[in-house]
């Protein structure tokens, strides 16, 4: 699936982009009206993400223009500043599907676009819920429940520790986990970063065989979390 991403702020355009593809999506950005017609023209996207305004003009023009312009206009997420409920009722009257008031957390900005995008699919919308054996984890609160106790993680714990429930049983190179979590080649610094995360996920998750995980390091290569049955 493919996200188009229309923002003043090139840094959160890179921003959204960067939480669009860790969805596992195609993400597309700009920060001009004028692209942004050409782009949509000539492309179909599964979702558009815009701004209230861009450097350009008013993004209700756009809605606009889609509406009018598109056969087939796709879901549409309008994020701004402002926060009145007479600017979120108008946007959602000329025809956004959803509304995000700025700053947002990283998660809900990320439940919000997997909402959309997985509305109509087998399953149905975003599972802010997901449960591996004992593990109850909350992508919405960045925590994760296990025999009654709720522990909260960093934002970057709880991505790496969704990525080892997500492949339990495979392993995991230390490069693979960097570009998936930090988006960065391996380096001195970086494998200290990641050893340094995996061995707090371990002790505040608890993760040993009488909990059904375990986290292995696979030497020369990186880590596995494996089932412990």
């Amino acid at each position: 699936m493919k996200v188009f991403i229309a923002d003043y702020g090139v840094d959160v355009v890179d921003y959204l982009k960067q939480i669009v593809e860790e969805l596992g999506y195609v993400a597309v950005g700009c920060t001009d009206n004028n692209a942004f017609t050409e782009i949509m023209t000539r492309e179909v996207f599964d979702l558009v993400i815009l701004d209230w305004n861009v450097s350009a003009g008013d993004n209700m023009c756009l809605l606009a223009w889609m509406n009018e312009t598109l056969s087939t206009r796709p879901p549409v997420i309008m994020m701004a500043k402002r926060s009145a409920k007479r600017d979120i009722t108008e946007a959602l009257n000329a025809g956004a599907d959803d509304y995000i008031t700025k700053p947002e957390r990283r998660n809900v900005i990320a439940a919000r676009i997997n909402a959309l995008l997985r509305g109509n699919a087998v399953g149905g919308a975003f599972d802010a819920e997901v449960i591996y054996g004992a593990y109850k984890m909350d992508r919405l609160e960045h925590s994760v429940t296990i025999h009654g106790q709720t522990v909260i993680l960093t934002a970057k714990e709880f991505e790496l520790a969704e990525m080892f429930f997500k492949n339990t049983d495979r392993t995991l190179s230390r490069h693979q986990i960097m570009q998936s979590i930090w988006r960065t080649k391996t380096s001195k610094v970086a494998t200290r970063t990641l050893d340094m995360h995996i061995s707090r996920v371990r002790t505040k998750l608890a993760l040993r065989p009488e909990n059904g995980f375990r986290i292995s390091t696979v030497f020369g290569y990186g880590y596995r979390l494996e089932s412990a049955h």
